[in-house]
């Protein structure tokens, strides 16, 4: 059975970020991306330079209304990441509601990129966006802790704290989330990072209940592009196959993850001790890592709380 995901993401030349971090990895496993660049750089913003063009609300909805009027408007998935832009982002709630009417079992995964550390790295006006109008349409929600705080306007500082901000979101509308990193402390030291997930499963007998689960990764010193976009990609594509399974899910998108950025850091490395890679050499490793996104050994076990 054919799976198609509409993917709404940046692209650059060189390198992996956004579309270019979420469509090989999504192909490798099976399914039909269609990608929509909402940037076309010629590298991430990190390099010393960078060149491109960004596509408008405008030019979106143009992009859109030639697959509808092909009548090829059918996907099973929409993924989005980065956006800068408010009427770019309401443009996409358009197109997803529109998808929803013609498969109203389609899946919304939403990363809503806004910051990091206590910082917004997006114009403020973008929040009311995700809040009031992406949440209700989105399934799939991956937001790091200082994100999920900024949408539900809680602090976090304990696991109860993270357990009652995830149940808020799900109150705004997804039906899975997952904290992708949280400051909470780790039962294993300061050396190790929390994610934590909850997901609404409906039960045989049409009762509801959440499960939650934790997870602890070993940290890495060294700061990577697009790993939160090959995070996203990845859930979406392991939630597909272990559907009422969340644990599994995260366990094998955690452990992709943990196989792209240790080669990486081995490619890295050639810099040679000492000295710091550039941007170029700490490009995920994507296409070598190709047999370990087929079928990730797990080196991360979530715990059911």
């Amino acid at each position: 059975m054919e799976c198609r995901v509409l993917s709404i993401q940046s692209h650059v030349v060189r390198g992996y970020v956004g579309n270019k971090s979420a469509t090989f990895p999504l192909q490798v496993l099976g399914f039909e991306v269609d990608s929509i660049n909402s940037v076309q750089f010629s590298n991430h913003t990190g390099y010393a330079h960078w060149k491109g063009q960004v596509l408008t609300a405008e030019e979106l909805n143009v992009l859109y209304e030639g697959i509808k009027l092909n009548n090829v408007n059918h996907y099973d998935y929409v993924l989005t990441g980065y956006s800068r832009d408010t009427s770019f982002l309401e443009m996409v709630v358009d197109i997803v509601q529109e998808l929803k009417k013609t498969n109203p079992s389609l899946v919304y995964v939403c990363d809503p990129v806004m910051g990091d550390h206590g910082a917004m790295y997006v114009p403020e006006s973008l929040l009311p966006v995700y809040r009031d109008k992406v949440l209700p349409v989105a399934d799939i929600l991956t937001p790091n802790q200082f994100e999920a705080e900024l949408l539900t306007g809680r602090k976090m500082y304990t696991e109860k704290d993270a357990v009652e901000v995830m149940d808020l979101l799900h109150e705004m509308g997804p039906e899975t989330v997952v904290l992708t990193s949280t400051d909470l402390p780790s039962k294993h030291g300061d050396k190790f990072l929390v994610a934590l997930g909850s997901q609404k499963i409906v039960r045989p007998d049409g009762t509801k209940t959440t499960k939650k689960i934790r997870m602890e990764m070993p940290k890495v010193d060294a700061v990577f592009v697009g790993t939160g976009d090959l995070f996203a990609a990845m859930l979406l594509a392991w939630t597909h196959h272990h559907p009422k399974d969340l644990k599994a899910a995260c366990e094998k998108t955690v452990s992709v993850m943990h196989h792209v950025i240790k080669r990486t850091i081995t490619y890295a490395n050639v810099a040679g001790p000492g000295t710091r890679p550039s941007p170029a050499q700490l490009e995920l490793r994507m296409v070598q890592s190709k047999a370990d996104i087929e079928n990730p050994a797990i080196v991360v076990e979530a715990a059911v709380l």
